[in-house]
């Protein structure tokens, strides 16, 4: 691979699984992805999604690095506007200090939730508007800085945790920007503004303490398996589990309805958004993600493993893995 590969974990709760079975198998995945030479595994923080079970991000983080050894885990991300910053900097301060360096925190300003639980949030559609001011006192509760009088975030000063900006738009891109920070683009569900997002990042990067030039994490979406046809059957199944998830309907559909829905132009819009998909052998993928990390102007790519099973899931990142030769020198770089 041209570029470091890191893992997107969904913490996705399959058909006929508890949130137990999920979490289990992200620790699964993660000790795979150790083994396998991945830089960093992260996990988003969504709320009121029954498919998901990376909620309490920080909490998952907690389990995950006390059954890992050595790779990097963090959010990508923990939606700051849900949170008072000193509270999230206790939380990464904590996980910092448990696991010295191997802590990220990716912060995005969107909800990652409907209207109806951001209300159970007690969030307001303006806690969004202080994403700058909020990123910038989180820094300092990190740091050896102090933005409130006689507050001090213990643990989590002087940690000094990475942060990483992460997003689906200009704003993130900007904000990154300015602040001289990593930035993430979700491209693995909102591809549009990619291109675009990344040419203003790399244009408009000012250098900080943390990072002195830009750094790119694009996001994308795979399915390796040994059969292109295995590999595209799950990748049907996965699209067709993406119609009940986002359709706000709150029933299930047969796999004829999920397929009907998909070739309808409502379908259309949600198969646009896996527009980024490395989807086939473990040749085909990494072909596919070498012409796509030069497409983002990427730095390292995040992948979302989106195998319908976890067995399925932790096939994909060892093949991907061992076809990137990620465990070489190069690869790691």
């Amino acid at each position: 691979m041209s570029v470091p590969l890191s893992i997107l974990d969904l913490a996705i709760v399959g058909a006929g699984e508890t949130v137990r079975d999920s979490l289990e198998g992200s620790v699964a995945l993660a000790r795979a992805a150790e083994r396998a030479g991945y830089r960093r595994v992260w996990y988003a923080e969504h709320h009121n999604m029954a498919s998901i079970a990376s909620s309490a991000t920080s909490v998952l983080i907690a389990h995950v690095a006390a059954h890992t050894e050595s790779i990097r885990l963090g959010s990508g991300g923990v939606m700051l506007p849900n949170h008072s910053p000193l509270v999230i900097a206790e939380q990464f301060g904590t996980l910092e200090s448990l696991h010295p360096g191997r802590i990220d925190l990716g912060l995005g300003r969107a909800p990652g939730t409907d209207q109806n639980a951001m209300r159970a949030m007690r969030r307001n559609g303006e806690s969004s508007d202080r994403f700058p001011q909020d990123v910038r006192e989180l820094q300092a509760y990190l740091s050896d800085e102090r933005q409130v009088d006689g507050v001090t975030a213990t643990p989590g000063r002087g940690t000094k945790v990475p942060l990483y900006i992460l997003g689906s738009s200009l704003f993130g891109a900007q904000l990154a920007a300015a602040f001289g920070l990593p930035f993430g683009f979700a491209s693995h569900f909102a591809p549009t503004a990619l291109s675009q997002a990344v040419a203003l990042y790399r244009s408009e990067f000012r250098p900080s303490e943390q990072l002195d030039r830009p750094h790119v994490i694009a996001a994308v979406n795979a399915i390796v398996a040994d059969d292109e046809a295995d590999a595209q059957q799950q990748f049907q199944v996965t699209k067709r589990r993406r119609v009940a998830l986002l359709l706000p309907s709150g029933r299930s559909y047969s796999d004829d309805e999920a397929d009907r829905i998909l070739d309808s132009p409502q379908g259309r819009q949600l198969q646009q958004m896996a527009q980024y998909s490395g989807v086939g052998t473990p040749t085909q993928v990494t072909e596919y993600l070498d012409r796509f990390a030069e497409h983002a102007d990427a730095d390292e790519l995040i992948v979302a493993h989106q195998s319908p099973t976890v067995e399925e899931r932790i096939r994909s990142v060892e093949l991907l893995a061992e076809a990137a030769e990620l465990g070489t020198a190069a690869g790691r770089r």
